[in-house]
């Protein structure tokens, strides 16, 4: 668990360095437009790098609330199907999640190897593509640790939510 806790921490701090590397880029980029002249110019590829930035903020953010139990469900029927057929509904979604990130892991390093073959870069920042897609790929690759460590029984992804059982 405490790899976990170091993973928690690096996911943390990423996002919110991220985040504050967001917003102080858009507030120079307007700073910038208001000078105007060839000095905006320059500020050309801050909308591209945002972009990029908010596509890894999302995803590498996508593990934590999945663990805190903040993705949409609709926790009443799964808790009323689960009390009426007596299956382990919760373990089955969190089986089911762990495949369906591995597979989307698989597929996402997949196209970042493709697009890392083909070395097409950025328009306006001039780094490779595949950038793009190892976002989604490092994201699913969370969530898919979050649904195994939920199936056995390390976290409790289920605590913070209402539940009629």
């Amino acid at each position: 668990m405490k790899a976990l806790a170091i993973i928690r921490t690096a996911e943390r701090i990423a996002a919110v360095s991220i985040f504050l590397v967001m917003v102080a880029l858009y507030f120079a980029n307007v700073l910038a437009r208001q000078v105007g002249g060839t000095f905006a110019s320059e500020f050309a590829w801050v909308e591209e790098a945002v972009r990029l930035m908010s596509l890894f903020l999302v995803f590498l953010t996508v593990g934590l609330a999945l663990e805190k139990g903040r993705h949409a469900g609709v926790h009443t029927w799964r808790d009323r199907i689960a009390r009426a057929t007596g299956l382990p509904l919760r373990k089955i979604i969190d089986a089911v999640g762990f495949v369906f990130c591995i597979y989307l892991v698989w597929l996402g390093y997949q196209m970042t190897a493709f697009v890392y073959g083909m070395g097409q870069k950025s328009p306006t920042l001039n780094i490779p593509v595949f950038w793009i897609y190892l976002a989604p790929t490092i994201g699913f690759a969370l969530m898919a640790l979050r649904f195994a460590l939920s199936f056995f029984g390390r976290i409790d992804r289920f605590a913070g939510q209402a539940s009629e059982e």
